[in-house]
């Protein structure tokens, strides 16, 4: 690390100063919604400035496979949604929906399954656009019903290892394969204890929703001319479960193959309309704010871990668990939940994956599995806390805000703090008494 300017303080500061830096920039974060991505890229810049953040080490300190992975699959969702399919399955929600508490269940609950087996990011793209069409056909707010997408999104990504990228990063960590997240050295794995937490934290939403009775109805019904942009969709998924079996794959190859399936949908585009714009009107259709927000974070969060700050967090856990499975367990599954609803779980998580390796190895765990799974269902579920804990949330509220909707933070914490504790309580119960060393 650079610390030219840095040296002008006392070394004790150094830990202190990017603390208040980050702490300082989370506060303008929650506080001026609007202007997010310049915060965090000015934050970024301010690491930099300062040493914090090398310049060598700016390109690589940003998850380029998540970039690219949402920006190919927010173009590809723009194609998706001009072929009008979400308008057919929103369709057939309200069809089938007797009122608006079901359907806004019913949303939750599909991005949950579709979560399980494509990134939550790529499953808020491809399924908001239909509860923004249902909230206009029923001149309602689509607010909740986003909000309960993204959260169900975060949940059931951990349940596979292509549901997000932190399942992604532990399964290359612990070398599992797609079917280890189902069964595990013997036992259920994640997959299944998802799936109670799901339902736990659906009837946690049947609560909270338990006034929206107004009654539903379809005038006519969409009509799809145009599948190949849904079969685009489903290549998503199954590119993306062929790819987790490759074995010495690119670190960037779920991006690759959202922005080749984004090209096709492209060229499909054109050859089909002859519209010689195709390319650039899928472009415009891309988030860029998100992506800035999302790039700066990653480099505050490589900042800060230069600065020592996260690693002195798992120091201290391991020397005040007392040798005690159950209570470094218990700590880096609420301490994750904590961090992770204010830090992005997927910087988080890779740091985090091999501090866990190094307390297990100090604790003797012939089988850390308990400590690793604590890790992704804390990290990953208490990103719900908070509208900017999980690029899930930051790209729902970026939707709604194309919409010309402001999400308040209390909107998005009157929903995501029941909904996460809900689901971390049961997932923390059933992790602990399956795979408890």
């Amino acid at each position: 690390m650079n610390l030219a300017i840095l040296d002008l303080f006392p070394e004790n500061w150094i830990m202190p100063l990017a603390l208040v830096i980050f702490v300082l920039t989370y506060i303008g974060l929650l506080t001026f919604q609007k202007y997010r991505a310049y915060i965090a890229l000015g934050s970024a810049s301010l690491f930099i400035l300062l040493g914090y953040l090398p310049l060598g080490d700016i390109f690589t300190a940003i998850d380029w496979n998540v970039i690219m992975m949402i920006a190919g699959t927010m173009g590809l969702v723009a194609i998706f949604i001009e072929s009008k399919m979400p308008a057919l399955l929103a369709d057939k929600i309200i069809d089938k929906s007797p009122n608006v508490r079901v359907a806004i269940l019913s949303l939750s609950v599909f991005a949950g399954v579709v979560s399980a087996f494509i990134d939550n990011v790529a499953t808020v793209l491809m399924i908001a656009p239909i509860a923004i069409t249902i909230a206009k056909k029923l001149k309602i707010s689509p607010i909740p019903s986003i909000i309960a997408i993204a959260v169900a999104s975060n949940l059931e990504g951990a349940a596979t290892l292509v549901g997000d990228t932190t399942s992604i990063l532990l399964g290359g960590h612990l070398n599992m394969d797609f079917f280890d997240f189902f069964f595990y050295h013997g036992n259920i794995g994640l997959f299944f204890i998802n799936q109670a937490g799901l339902i736990g934290a659906t009837f946690v939403l049947y609560l909270i929703f338990r006034k929206a009775k107004q009654p539903v109805s379809l005038d006519e019904k969409t009509v799809v001319t145009n599948y190949f942009p849904t079969v685009l969709m489903l290549s998503v998924i199954v590119c993306l479960v062929i790819a987790s079996f490759i074995p010495g794959k690119p670190a960037v190859t779920n991006g690759l193959i959202c922005l080749s399936l984004m090209l096709i949908g492209v060229i499909h585009k054109f050859l089909t309309t002859k519209n010689t714009k195709a390319l650039g009107e899928t472009l415009k259709e891309i988030d860029y704010f998100t992506l800035l927000l999302l790039a700066g974070l990653f480099m505050v969060i490589a900042s800060i871990t230069n600065a020592g700050v996260i690693d002195a967090i798992a120091d201290g856990l391991s020397s005040i668990s007392g040798g005690n499975v159950f209570v470094i367990y218990t700590i880096i599954v609420w301490m994750s939940v904590l961090i992770s609803a204010f830090v992005d779980n997927i910087p988080y998580v890779a740091t985090m994956l091999p501090v866990v390796g190094g307390i297990s190895i100090a604790l003797g765990l012939q089988d850390p599995t308990v400590l690793y799974f604590g890790l992704l269902v804390g990290a990953t579920l208490g990103g719900n806390l908070t509208p900017i804990g999980a690029s899930a949330n930051i790209t729902a509220i970026g939707i709604l805000r194309k919409e010309g909707h402001t999400v308040k933070t209390w909107d998005f914490m009157r929903i995501g703090i029941p909904y996460t504790m809900t689901a971390v309580i049961i997932g923390y119960l059933l992790v602990w008494f399956i795979f408890k060393a």
